[in-house]
């Protein structure tokens, strides 16, 4: 019997392993809706965007509860490492939080990542005690670099944020997968649940998807259907596929035929 298959991250376990982004939803009413029916025990939360402070304006404190779901501070919207280091500082004074994803773009136009300040800031952070995963090209060289740096994981995108293009380059994530030991997470172009099956039966650890839910016409039901899609690559990757082959073969026996 196998033992439980537990998502962990900094020593911390987690059943879930799809994380859900909280930005782009009508309201935080659906937002929270969504993360319900996700199952997912982890959400990211843009810290130059959210607002978290004023008591006067609507708090997504109030409908996703910071002690019963683990909140991931990010760095979107942030272009160099300075903004970067500054914006997750203010997430630690604000809500004691170490456990954060650094996201550092480098252009407007595709959302790609500098890579030069994210490995720069993800060593900066590190010192300072937090506990970094990290949103990254899909460069195998890059990621184990952050790991040598100390990054506690690696985000590396499947296509352009918010793109919905799919995973683009199978190979690499493959590759990425046996060169780190810290968990590989697929962050972004995650665009319908069939992708996220693939990314978890690339041996992905987990899955974060934002856009494909709250951007479908029924983001409940896409992020039920994102949960069910994470659950099924983990056990078809956990099961070990069927060896490909060229030719036909036959479904039952040779023997004893009529």
């Amino acid at each position: 019997m196998r033992k439980k298959d537990y998502f962990k991250i900094s020593n911390k376990k987690f059943k879930s392993r799809l994380i859900v982004g909280t930005g782009k939803y009508k309201n935080f009413l659906e937002c929270a809706n969504a993360v319900k029916a996700s199952g997912a025990e982890i959400v990211t939360v843009a810290v130059r965007r959210v607002n978290i402070t004023d008591k006067k304006k609507p708090l997504l404190m109030d409908y996703l509860n910071p002690k019963k779901i683990t909140y991931l501070p990010n760095t979107a919207g942030c272009f160099n490492s300075i903004d970067a280091l500054r914006t997750l500082r203010l997430a630690r004074e604000i809500g004691g939080w170490k456990l954060v994803k650094l996201e550092i773009l480098g252009d407007k136009k595709t959302l790609l990542p500098d890579m030069i300040e994210t490995l720069k800031s993800t060593e900066v952070l590190t010192k300072e005690g937090f506990k970094v995963m990290v949103y990254c090209n899909d460069d195998p060289l890059m990621a184990k670099r952050l790991e040598n740096v100390g990054a506690v994981a690696i985000m590396p995108l499947a296509a352009p944020i918010g793109s919905g293009l799919g995973i683009q380059n199978k190979v690499n994530i493959q590759i990425i997968k046996q060169k780190i030991k810290i968990p590989l997470l697929i962050d972004a172009g995650i665009g319908q649940a069939s992708d996220a099956t693939i990314a978890m039966e690339l041996g992905c650890d987990g899955v974060l998807v934002n856009t494909a839910i709250a951007k479908s016409n029924n983001s409940i039901e896409m992020a039920k259907a994102m949960k069910y899609a994470v659950i099924s690559g983990r056990k078809s990757y956990l099961s070990g596929r069927m060896k490909k082959n060229y030719f036909g073969s036959h479904s039952s026996p040779k023997k004893g035929i009529i």
